[in-house]
């Protein structure tokens, strides 16, 4: 995959990964997708990749519900502790230094493996005292050809990936046509290579509503938001992304007519200024997802967070509102002068949306001003 927005790539070089799903987050999301299919993880194998076994979530829901699910197999791996940033404090658990494999160099250097498919100690029951795991024989890099014979036996790849790696994450999936539900920075939804995905409904949004981040515990000293039981958290602008059916997938977005927006929308942006239109694109504005008009045939401009509401059924995403590949504007203004200052901007032949405004920052060749319309999402009703 190509590289994505700028502000994305700035996690590559952070590379600030360690970031762990709490428990609750991750039953919340995957019992959506029971309850609308019941079977859909029967007699499936599933593999957790970059999953660190001993200490994930997501290791222990599937163990905890590895019979309840008809789970095949549960296949979960992890990376070596030497090819992570951040290494410090690293001891490894009891529960591998008491395995005869242990390895006090390997633990270090080579990623593990565990593996649940039956029950080994024949007490009636498949839990964690039934996985097995042994040393991979590289970091565990979901690169490697030992993971990708991993990824090519498996039926459904479920984890949180390092966020740095993600479009080559989503990509590596991709190119083996797995099912899927992973965790992913809100800004991949715009990459070049993730929103034609989700325009053509190859993947989409999970169930979980995003708009105010996901809470982590992350292993970061120097980036805490706070701490919650003796937890260092932080607050990520996350997502659920996958091609997995859930129920809230296909409910329509409730929604008023334009008349009714105008008269009782509770946005007072709403009923004061109404609907205005780009001056470059043919389309309206709409500053909330609440506030889209159930009665509208033509192409709307909606907020980012639209992923998380939309209703494939309901309505088309048609393309972005900004961005080269994306749209070509009705109109390229030669230039821009700064509505307060006077000065020249750097604002030639910009491919984005923007809306006239009497207050606006810039004043085109044509006598009027125009401020930059938020990140948009052009969409139409389905007919």
């Amino acid at each position: 995959m190509a590289k994505g927005n700028s502000k994305l790539n700035e996690a590559k070089v952070a590379k600030n990964d360690e970031f762990y799903t709490q428990y609750d987050d991750i039953q919340n999301e995957i019992n959506a997708y029971v309850e609308y299919n019941p079977d859909v993880f029967r007699d499936k194998v599933v593999l957790l990749p970059c999953d660190d076994p001993e200490w994930s979530n997501f290791t222990k829901f599937f163990v905890n519900n590895f019979k309840a699910f008809g789970l095949k197999k549960l296949i979960s791996t992890s990376y070596a502790v030497e090819s992570k940033h951040y290494k410090e404090g690293y001891q490894p658990s009891l529960f591998e230094t008491s395995a005869p494999q242990y390895d006090e160099d390997k633990t270090r250097t080579h990623g593990k493996i565990f593996i649940l498919e039956k029950d080994i100690n024949d007490d009636g029951i498949i839990d964690v005292n039934d996985l097995q795991w042994n040393y991979l024989e590289g970091t565990g890099d979901f690169m490697s050809d030992e993971v990708r014979v991993l990824r090519d036996q498996s039926d459904i790849i479920i984890t949180n990936e390092p966020f740095s790696l993600f479009l080559e994450f989503l990509s590596w999936i991709m190119e083996a046509d797995k099912k899927f539900l992973i965790i992913a920075n809100k800004l991949s939804t715009g990459c070049r290579d993730v929103f034609p995905l989700i325009r053509d409904n190859k993947i989409w949004s999970g169930k979980r509503d995003w708009s105010g981040g996901m809470w982590f515990v992350t292993t970061n000293d120097d980036d805490v938001d706070k701490i919650i039981d003796g937890q260092k958290m932080k607050n990520v602008a996350s997502i659920w992304l996958t091609n997995l059916e859930h129920g809230k997938r296909h409910e329509p977005i409730s929604l008023m007519t334009m008349a009714d927006n105008l008269r009782f929308s509770k946005h007072k942006e709403i009923r004061e200024k109404g609907y205005r239109k780009y001056d470059n694109f043919d389309a309206i504005d709409i500053p909330y997802v609440d506030a889209i008009p159930s009665d509208y045939d033509g192409l709307m401009g909606v907020p980012v967070s639209f992923f998380n509401r939309y209703c494939p059924e309901q309505f088309e995403i048609v393309t972005q509102g900004e961005g080269q590949q994306y749209f070509t504007p009705t109109k390229f203004y030669e230039y821009f002068l700064d509505g307060r200052t006077g000065r020249p901007s750097n604002a030639k032949r910009d491919y984005q949306l923007y809306i006239q405004d009497d207050e606006g920052d810039y004043l085109t060749p044509y006598g009027y001003r125009v401020n930059k319309a938020s990140k948009r999402i052009i969409i139409r009703k389905k007919q």
